[in-house]
């Protein structure tokens, strides 16, 4: 009796370890998707709306989740102060902490955060294309792991699973 009930709590363990892995890589995926939707909004303000990065970051900050929604407040408002540091530096330093959170790897992040760096150009165009490249990064990025996905996520719920039933021979 005792030994089914702990077979099928390793079992259960085990397979549960695969799911979580599985989900791990889904939320990567939808990480950077995110990350693409906020860059999106930031393009759509500089190409409709005309304005400086900046009065982007406020004007985006009301429609994105909590975290970035501050952190993008903090940008503009930093860059309004007029504290001598660029918009990149800025834009880095308050993206650092949101970007943590969330299960990106430090070259996605580097991703997110590259057209901050390109956004010395006064035109406008300019500006637009730097951004756009950084979506276009994002989007290979994303659909490289979708593509890898679909495989990964059964080899290791299987892995679990067959890990699990394995503890149990040897167990038993």
């Amino acid at each position: 009796m005792l030994k089914g009930i702990g077979g099928i709590l390793v079992f259960s363990g085990c397979f549960g370890l695969g799911l979580w892995y599985r989900e791990q890589m889904n939320g990567r995926i939808r990480a950077l998707r995110m990350l693409e939707g906020i860059l999106e909004l930031l393009a759509s303000h500089v190409r409709y709306g005309r304005s400086t990065l900046p009065e982007c970051c406020r004007q985006t900050a009301p429609q994105l989740e909590p975290c970035f929604r501050q952190a993008f407040t903090d940008v503009a408002d930093m860059m309004e102060k007029n504290t001598g540091a660029s918009f990149a530096e800025v834009f880095r330093d308050r993206l650092r902490e949101p970007l943590r959170q969330l299960p990106l790897t430090e070259e996605d992040c580097e991703i997110f955060l590259g057209f901050a760096s390109e956004t010395g150009y006064a035109d406008g165009l300019m500006q637009l294309r730097a951004i756009e490249q950084s979506v276009g990064r994002i989007e290979e990025t994303a659909r490289r792991l979708k593509k890898d996905h679909a495989d990964k996520s059964r080899i290791a719920v299987g892995l679990g699973a067959m890990g699990g039933l394995l503890l149990i021979i040897i167990l038993w």
